[in-house]
């Protein structure tokens, strides 16, 4: 213990901050953020209520717990004003928002503004709202989301993204905010931007820091040209937010070609963090375990390949992974599986979902087990390149995730490069010390990789279990990625 004077112990502070902030600096800018592998589970409330129940290796289990233990780090949840029959309410998103929280995962809420779905062909305003001039509906915008954040966090929920309404390509809270078929459509861009103005200044007026904001479209018809038409609005209008968020699903939005160059001409055009908000596979189409009709049936255009099937489910979450992080300047943060859950209850339940899940149907009991494509979320960190392309020229700067990884003693980490360059690869401990140095030289363009043998290390180091990290510098080209040893 110090026993000094006030003064002292204010003169020790700041002589340790001036020898450790520099150091957390560094230690930050080679710590990842975490690749977001997250589900939207919103309707499971309601399925739970109705007696679903979910199954790992034949044992019924928190379908939560499930999602976790294979490799989930983040749940998103829709809110809705005012639900005819209460779910996707605020009281129920309290509830599960606790839940969730309290497993540990991050939680990302997504403000529909309107007592029921909101998508590009139906942003219909609250009921509540309905009659408000122009004005009281901007702080209507403002005072519900400042409210919904401020109660997050009254019970320890505080959301770590919040989305400011759903696929809005269309604009939000017709006819206000609406952006096609007006009069007025210079007034109308105006308007809508004003909107979201308003709800992301509640988000940024609780915490600048702590939680970001989302602005989230469809890529419609796999048109990148309708992409940025959108964001140039938000740009010209002088918008802030911190993530584009995009739903991808292959029947409706093009192939995974157009998807990678979608994804490398937005970050390109605005410099922005892009996630996937939204996409799905399904595991069969030819079947259904109920009378709903499902939207993934006969006929539906797919990857060709990838089947439906459970390991066709899997193997296009690895390379949609693949192609994300593979995204310009390391600017592509995860995705979001869009009801993974939504099961069916035969005779209590209908889904039109039920086989774009990541469960088998359900049985008489109500009870739909894991199928192996959910073990994918927890293979998203050990992707490698793929061998009938390895030898391609590359057209973009990538630092792939070591394989395998945990490890011990000896892993690969591979990267690419598009044009000769001077390549740096470097291993540092959780102290931004450099433990080892793998390449320093001058490389022609092309795909390489690198043995890592911890062993080898160790005659100069002190090295122990735990967490390290990989930095590639290649031209002005940098990515760091984080590997662990086990021992």
């Amino acid at each position: 213990m110090f026993y000094g004077s006030r003064t002292n112990k204010r003169i020790l502070i700041m002589n340790c901050m001036k020898f450790f902030f520099p150091l957390f600096l560094f230690v930050s800018s080679i710590y990842p953020q975490e690749f977001i592998r997250g589900v939207d589970i919103s309707t499971l409330p309601q399925i739970e209520a109705n007696g679903g129940k979910y199954k790992l290796s034949g044992q019924v289990k928190d379908p939560v717990d499930i999602f976790k233990s294979n490799g989930v780090n983040y749940v998103r949840l829709r809110l809705w004003h005012s639900p005819s029959n209460g779910y996707c309410g605020l009281e129920q998103t309290l509830l599960i928002a606790k839940r969730i929280k309290a497993k540990g995962l991050k939680f990302l809420l997504n403000f529909h503004y309107s007592d029921t779905w909101a998508d590009p062909g139906h942003q219909a305003k609250p009921a509540a709202w309905t009659g408000f001039t122009f004005d009281q509906l901007k702080d209507s915008v403002y005072e519900y989301t400042k409210r919904v954040i401020n109660l997050l966090a009254a019970q320890n929920a505080v959301p770590d993204m919040v989305q400011i309404g759903n696929e809005i390509s269309g604009g939000m809270l017709w006819p206000d905010g609406k952006l096609y078929d007006v009069p007025d459509f210079e007034g109308q861009k105006i308007k809508f931007t004003s909107l979201l103005k308003e709800g992301i200044r509640a988000v940024k007026e609780f915490s600048p820091q702590q939680i970001k904001t989302m602005i989230h479209i469809p890529i419609l018809n796999g048109n990148v040209n309708n992409v940025t038409y959108f964001y140039d609005i938000i740009r010209s209008n002088n918008v802030e937010y911190d993530i584009i968020g995009l739903s991808y699903y292959p029947w409706w939005h093009g192939n995974l070609t157009q998807l990678r160059s979608t994804l490398n001409t937005v970050t390109n055009r605005y410099g922005k963090e892009i996630i996937i908000v939204e996409t799905a596979y399904p595991w069969t189409t030819g079947y259904q375990n109920d009378n709903t009709n499902n939207i993934v049936g006969p006929g539906t255009t797919l990857i060709p390949d990838y089947p439906a099937t459970p390991k066709g489910q899997k193997d296009f979450l690895l390379k949609l992974s693949e192609i994300i992080k593979g995204t310009n300047n390391n600017k592509g943060a995860g995705f979001f599986y869009w009801e993974p859950a939504l099961i069916s209850l035969p005779g209590k339940r209908g889904s039109d979902w039920e086989n774009v899940a990541t469960f088998g149907f359900s049985n008489s009991s109500g009870e739909a087990e894991a199928l192996e494509s959910l073990s994918a979320f927890g293979d998203l960190s050990n992707l490698i390149p793929e061998n009938e392309d390895y030898y391609s020229l590359p057209d973009q700067f990538l630092l792939h995730q070591n394989y395998p990884n945990p490890f011990n003693p000896e892993t690969i980490i591979s990267y690419q490069i598009p044009q000769s360059s001077n390549v740096s690869l470097k291993v540092y401990n959780l102290l931004g010390q450099e433990i080892a140095t793998l390449v320093e030289e001058f490389q022609i363009a092309g795909k390489y990789s690198v043995k890592f043998n911890f062993n080898e290390v160790m005659r100069y180091n002190q090295i122990t279990s735990g967490t390290y990290f990989y930095r590639l510098t290649a031209g002005n080209y940098t990515s760091t990625k984080k590997l662990t040893l086990i021992k």
